[in-house]
């Protein structure tokens, strides 16, 4: 049967109800009258772990370019995400980390992250969201297809929890339905053509573990990262820990092919102590205590669909979030890059209104701005693994990445050329400012500072975290 409660040129309809799809439908209450947000689970009122949300268990941040995006479209929601547990860090200095090019320097605040678990960030931007009685979430619904034409979409089909085939009528569609979105074949069955797709696989299996911080350790601890050395010849491994709310630590451990973890509660201490270029993660694990069993994911490919380069898109379609492009989770870009195409949806919306001929495919050029900053990050990296593309890094690839280890190592260093590096990972500036005059003399020079030869961990940290 077909959903007629309100006439559906003023109804919307986003199909996803996690991070990006709940941001989508605050987006669109400010156009349509009805927002209906459609998920395969039932979404739960508080902090709980979802079915349909697996990856929840493992360390996510919000880099502050994503945090302007959400606050833009949540006002006044990094003070309730802090009230609510959740630490703001400022970066790089409260980041301990280690490049293949060396340690970096804590200098003064450039950016910042939110960090938390996923459950409560999700709850937490879910409550805001569905106060707005615009908002309706339809739970337990699965998508069957779009229904219209190859020129344009009118609604989208589902099969509810009790099996019953609607229609939901909509003036607007928006797949915010992550990695397995089926997108590519619902247009295909409107007779549409597939999108020009990329895959970028680096093998990467990442494994997380939630702990209890030592007491001294649950207030103020900072974010230890090892990255790995994708040209190092062998598997990256490389290795996080994220202070989060209620005094906890998610650490997350990954390898690439040959180095991978894997779900043995045992093995993942000896991993952080034993696999990773330095054994600091691992002591700090050795002092504080298990809350969970080890949670392992494979799902890891960086995947993008160049829907703005279709010869023809339909009117009252767009896709955003990870169905539009999925990185590689270890370098934490996902959420912030999915906040900002929201945010750049609702902009394009506000600019050339409602139901504008042709607003389809406007947004669908605009929201693949951010995705393009953060894909280039991630597969600068990935790109050299082996087995991670069929023909291998390219040459323009080797010549970026030659120019990027410079930069680093000039990086650990120079707090200037440091800043603007996060300038870039932050998702707050494009790489063109990597290229500046300024900069280019900085990396020709190289670091203004002697290396560092161990973590920069303070005394009191170090005390803290059981070291001493």
């Amino acid at each position: 049967m077909s959903e007629r409660s309100t006439p559906a040129a003023r109804t919307a309809v986003v199909l996803g109800g996690s991070h990006t799809g709940m941001l989508a439908a605050r987006a669109l209450a400010g156009f349509a009258d009805r927002v209906v947000v459609v998920d395969r689970d039932v979404l739960p009122e508080g902090s709980e772990p979802r079915r349909g949300l697996p990856q929840a268990r493992h360390a996510h941040m919000l880099w502050s370019g994503g945090v302007r995006a959400v606050e833009d479209l949540l006002p006044g929601i990094t003070e309730t995400l802090r009230a609510a547990g959740a630490n703001r860090l400022p970066v790089t200095t409260d980041v301990v980390a280690l490049s293949s090019q060396g340690w970096f320097r804590r200098w003064p605040e450039s950016h910042h992250v939110i960090l938390a678990g996923r459950d409560l960030l999700d709850a937490t931007i879910r409550a805001q969201v569905l106060a707005d009685e615009r908002i309706e979430p339809l739970g337990g619904a699965e998508v069957l297809g779009l229904t219209g034409t190859d020129t344009e979409v009118t609604g989208v089909r589902i099969r509810t929890a009790d099996d019953e085939e609607r229609t939901l009528a909509a003036a607007l569609v928006v797949d915010a339905t992550g990695r397995g979105s089926g997108a590519p074949r619902w247009l295909a069955a409107l007779g549409l053509p597939a999108p020009e797709r990329r895959e970028v696989d680096s093998g990467l299996v990442y494994a997380s573990r939630l702990y209890l911080a030592p007491d001294q350790a649950r207030d103020g601890f900072p974010i230890v990262n090892q990255q790995a050395d994708p040209r190092a010849g062998g598997p990256g491994r490389s290795g996080w820990l994220v202070p989060i709310e209620n005094g906890r630590w998610i650490v997350t451990l990954s390898g690439t092919r040959g180095g991978e973890p894997c779900a043995d509660n045992d093995e993942f201490l000896r991993f952080a102590r034993e696999r990773l270029p330095h054994p600091v993660l691992g002591d700090l694990l050795g002092n504080a205590e298990p809350l969970s069993d080890v949670s392992v994911t494979r799902a890891t490919v960086n995947r993008r669909h160049y829907y703005e380069r279709m010869p023809v898109w339909p009117e009252n379609f767009a896709v955003v979030g990870d169905a539009l492009a999925a990185f590689n989770p270890i370098y934490g870009q996902g959420l912030a890059a999915a906040a900002q195409s929201v945010r750049i949806m609702r902009d394009v919306i506000r600019r050339q209104g409602w139901g504008a001929p042709g607003l389809s495919r406007r947004v669908q050029k605009a929201v693949a701005r951010p995705v393009r900053a953060a894909w280039d990050l991630a597969i600068g990296q990935d790109v050299f693994y082996p087995g991670a593309t069929a023909n291998g890094p390219t040459l323009r690839d080797r010549l970026v990445a030659a120019y990027v280890d410079r930069l680093m190592r000039t990086a650990t260093g120079n707090g200037r050329v440091a800043r603007r590096v996060t300038d870039v990972t932050s998702l707050e500036r494009g790489a063109e400012v990597l290229l500046a005059p300024d900069v280019l003399l900085a990396a020709a020079i190289g670091p203004l500072r002697p290396a560092l030869y161990g973590p920069p961990l303070t005394a009191e940290e170090r005390k803290a975290g059981g070291l001493l």
